[in-house]
């Protein structure tokens, strides 16, 4: 039997983001917290969303989100919540700050601890239709958390946890590629391979979901055709709407499951002192795992090498690799800044990760670290 869910409402276009007014008077959101990150607000986007809110008295904004979000910065986030009577969210930015604020509407309304939530110790039937209503405006093109039912948080204890249920999906996405047209072309490249990522691991999943396989598809080959070109000129419009579709499509698709590239990357975001990033760090791992997957998913190695246009015969592996090059981005976790004596942990953790159980081959601690070492 195959359980198939979707999704939510989404706004899709450029500029969506004049519609947050209106959707948060649809949602009865009289009081919203906007959750965001000080890029965010440096660059004018927190600032161009206010614009378009007329909530009275004027919305608290919390900006502490950091890189990989933290159980600490849900904690501090929902104390501006409670102290500003807030009754929605509206969290603008890219995927760590729409899973702060997905994290934060669950805590708003749910008793503590974080850590219960979390779907390796049972979290999923403890999450509520009692979520506060989320509004998610993203501004990358990678992890497609906007439509996601998942939020990945390091909690104080250092493990990098993804709390997960149809509850925590927004309850409504603005998409609007026009925040994404500065976004610089290093992080364009990362984000955009997060959402290749995410469109492979999910066509790959053994999980039986043909719709999210079909959706996985044409997100890659929106993806593979316009990575490049939005990398190469942010300015080019008909790419950042392609790439930003690619990425919904990606998250859309993947509640049929993940992989090792994110059974591994989570632990490696987990890292004490380290602030690495999630869609580079899938876009290093994602060759090795494609090699130790291929004996395991049948046909699928040809279908993807079709979707992403490639000629026959194709190591698809070795396609994504290059890739990866073309786009500038690190040659493997070393020049990440991972060091080597971490590697042993990281893979003794990837097994308790969600994204482990829908690997198509199973994999050991040992083959995590191996993959590791082929991904160094």
């Amino acid at each position: 039997m195959a359980t198939i869910t979707y999704l939510t409402t989404i706004q899709f276009d450029f500029g969506v983001v004049e519609t947050a007014g209106a959707e948060c008077r649809r949602l009865g959101i009289r009081r919203p917290l906007v959750v965001t990150d000080t890029g965010i607000r440096a660059s004018g986007l927190l600032e161009r969303l206010l614009q378009h809110l007329d909530a009275e008295p004027a919305p608290a904004v919390y900006d502490g989100t950091p890189p990989n979000p933290t159980e600490s910065a849900v904690l501090n986030a929902l104390q501006s919540y409670r102290a500003h009577n807030a009754d929605g969210i509206i969290a603008i930015g890219g995927g760590s700050s729409l899973d702060l604020g997905k994290a934060v509407a669950l805590m708003a309304t749910h008793p503590g601890p974080l850590a219960q939530y979390a779907a390796v110790e049972g979290g999923v039937a403890r999450i509520t239709s009692a979520v506060a209503p989320l509004i998610a405006i993203p501004t990358t093109s990678g992890t497609g958390s906007e439509v996601g039912r998942g939020s990945v948080i390091v909690l104080d204890d250092g493990r990098k946890l993804g709390l997960l249920s149809p509850h925590l999906l927004p309850k409504v996405a603005l998409c609007d590629p026009e925040l994404t047209l500065g976004l610089p072309p290093a992080l364009t490249a990362a984000t955009g391979m997060d959402a290749m990522a995410h469109c492979i691991e999910t066509f790959l999943s053994p999980l039986v979901n043909p719709p999210a396989e079909a959706i996985a598809l044409d997100g890659l080959a929106k993806a593979c055709t316009h990575i490049e070109l939005a990398t190469r000129n942010g300015q080019d419009r008909e790419a950042r709407w392609n790439m930003m579709m690619a990425a919904m499509e990606g998250a859309m698709a993947f509640q049929k499951g993940l992989g090792a590239v994110h059974a591994l990357s989570h632990p490696l975001g987990a890292l004490p002192g380290l602030k690495l990033h999630h869609g580079t760090l899938n876009a290093v791992l994602l060759p090795a795992v494609l090699r130790f997957n291929a004996s395991s998913v049948g046909d699928k190695m040809q279908r993807l090498a079709s979707t992403m246009g490639l000629p026959g015969g194709t190591d698809v592996a070795q396609a994504v690799a290059d890739l990866n090059r073309r786009l500038g981005l690190p040659d493997g976790l070393e020049a990440m800044g991972v060091p080597r004596q971490a590697l042993a942990a990281v893979a003794q953790a990837a097994p308790k990760d969600h994204c482990h159980a829908t690997n198509p081959r199973k994999a050991s601690v040992a083959d995590y670290l191996a993959l590791l070492e082929q991904s160094y």
